[in-house]
């Protein structure tokens, strides 16, 4: 960032690596501000290589630094900054709360409540996910990771926060209910209907197993269809429409507090992994 201006610096850069049907993971450099307060509907797993990551989260300033691991839980509000004068690189996977729940079936999702943790299970588990961006992720490696990922996120969150007693099952039909009616303005009775549970009971196991809301997160598949869009080369416009948003300012508010920048910023930083 040019510190008299308060505007990013134009060499903060981020790669991106995101094969069909994997697991999103970028590696990044932001030389002051990185984003704004934005909340993902994923666990954050990542890994400061460099400098001092520093976040909000929970009400308190954190600071990553090489030898942590970091861990947002879903939807928790965060931003990012460099804690110091030189910077910060780091890498990060976004990993859906889906794939945790193949593991823990039916399990409160595990919170790690400072954002942060030294805990060698942790920084064991989280290293296939944070490798070098040319390093892609087989089919195995991936599923073995995710298993190990849950087993040490369940151990060191320790007890699991939330309801205790929930319907897994009827959770599950209406995330896939979800993703295969996006084209379809959703609404509770709809998901009601499709999980054969009464409407509220099944947003709040919603919740506490995939770490958001059903409209929260019929809105973050839309996003993802937007980004792959333009990253097609789709104009704004054209992609919001496609994605499903009413027009683009809608789209761009969503956008922004999900990701933290607006859609042009996110493209300009962007550079994606061959």
């Amino acid at each position: 960032m040019d510190r008299k201006k308060g505007q990013p610096s134009n060499s903060d850069w981020v790669i991106r690596n995101a094969q069909p049907g994997s697991i999103e993971r970028i590696e990044a450099w932001f030389g002051s501000h990185g984003y704004d307060p934005h909340r993902h509907d994923t666990y954050s797993i990542g890994r400061t290589l460099a400098g001092v990551q520093s976040f909000h989260y929970k009400g308190s300033l954190r600071h990553g630094v090489p030898g942590n691991t970091l861990v947002l839980h879903p939807d928790e509000l965060h931003d990012g900054m460099a804690g110091t004068d030189a910077g910060f690189r780091y890498r990060m996977a976004y990993v859906d709360p889906a794939l945790i729940q193949n593991v823990l079936k039916g399990e409160p999702l595990p919170f790690i409540a400072s954002g942060l943790s030294s805990d060698p299970r942790l920084h064991h588990a989280s290293e296939a996910f944070v490798q070098a961006m040319d390093h892609p992720l087989e089919a195995l490696e991936e599923q073995d990771a995710l298993y190990d990922l849950a087993m040490a996120l369940r151990a060191v969150a320790g007890k699991p926060r939330g309801r205790k007693r929930m319907d897994y099952p009827s959770a599950e039909r209406a995330r896939a209910f979800i993703l295969e009616h996006l084209h379809l303005s959703i609404t509770l009775e709809m998901l009601e209907h499709a999980s054969g549970r009464e409407r509220w009971s099944l947003s709040r196991d919603f919740r506490t197993l995939y770490g958001t809301s059903p409209y929260r997160f019929v809105t973050l598949r839309r996003l993802d269809r937007f980004r792959g869009l333009i990253l097609d080369g789709f104009t704004l416009v054209d992609a919001a429409l496609a994605a499903g948003f009413h027009d683009q300012s809608h789209m761009t508010r969503h956008f922004t507090r999900c990701y933290g920048v607006p859609p042009l910023r996110w493209l300009e930083r962007l550079r994606l992994a061959r």
